[in-house]
């Protein structure tokens, strides 16, 4: 039972971490009425656009101008899965990855960190996987610690990140470490940090086992998957007219709302019988997208 209701909200999330994404009207009339399928475009893209670095739209409805790509490897990290053409981003996602890396090497069994899924060279929905990750502010941390970043491109391909769940995610195992929260909390800490998804039992053993200031766990929200990375998601950077954040999350640290989720996982409530099927989710079209999406996707 706990795996099924788990793969039905799963689907529905499609580990994406759109929770909470608000809709995003197009910000200009040159997309309307174009019902081509957005993702077809933004995935043939094979570079970013030569425009000033700016995020549109929301994290889920958007599009990325003047996106950098992360180097394949750096002084403390790693991009892996480099076939997947994931690794470009705004320049302050840039920024944090290298920052949040550094202060990683600093902890016992790490070398830095190896960095998943960022988005696309001009963002936009993905030809596979994530909902979110469309306007260079989201970023998938592994949760493998590195303990070399000398990777070929054969082995970033192959290698795998680790789990951290027991129980179908209402608890840690025995993989979970100290240095797992630290970096969490580093990253959460942050002040550019919107929020950061991970499975609830790791939220519940932050909340557990944190001291001190606690203000960071607000920032740490329960999602569905994400125990073999975490997911940053920053805020819109200064300035960016055009871009959308996410409304904040609700005041307090969260902890009762993760341990809801534990409960319901360990104690699912019955199927509801009269419950309507689950809608498929649409294709996003141009037209669904900032009209500035149209320019960067055409900006040569």
């Amino acid at each position: 039972m706990v795996r099924f209701i788990i793969a039905a909200v799963f689907g529905l999330g499609l580990a994406a971490c759109q929770a909470e994404d608000p809709p995003v009207v197009s910000l200009a009339s040159q997309n309307f009425n174009d019902n081509r399928v957005a993702k077809t475009l933004f995935g043939a893209m094979p570079t970013g656009s030569p425009q000033a670095p700016q995020p549109f739209g929301g994290y889920a409805r958007g599009c990325q101008a003047g996106a950098q790509q992360l180097a394949e490897t750096g002084p403390t990290w790693q991009a892996m899965r480099l076939s997947r053409n994931r690794n470009w981003a705004q320049p302050m996602t840039l920024d944090f990855v290298r920052d949040l890396s550094r202060f990683a090497a600093t902890q016992p069994g790490w070398e830095g960190l190896y960095i998943g899924d960022m988005s696309q060279p001009r963002g936009g929905p993905m030809l596979t996987g994530h909902a979110s990750h469309q306007t260079g502010l989201d970023i998938d941390v592994w949760m493998l610690p590195p303990d070399r970043l000398d990777l070929s491109v054969t082995e970033r391909e192959n290698l795998s990140s680790i789990s951290m769940r027991r129980n179908a995610g209402a608890f840690t195992n025995s993989r979970w470490t100290p240095q797992h929260e630290a970096i969490i909390r580093a990253a959460a800490s942050d002040p550019r940090t919107a929020r950061i998804f991970v499975f609830p039992g790791a939220k519940v053993a932050m909340c557990n086992s944190a001291t001190g200031d606690r203000s960071w766990l607000n920032k740490v929200r329960p999602w569905w998957g994400h125990h073999y990375h975490f997911h940053v998601r920053l805020n819109c950077p200064d300035g960016a007219t055009g871009c959308t954040d996410q409304a904040p999350p609700p005041p307090g640290d969260g902890c009762d709302d993760a341990q809801g989720w534990v409960d319901r996982i360990l104690n699912p409530p019955p199927p509801d019988p009269n419950a309507p099927p689950p809608t498929p989710r649409a294709e996003l079209t141009m037209a669904n997208l900032p009209g500035q999406c149209q320019t960067v996707l055409t900006a040569e």
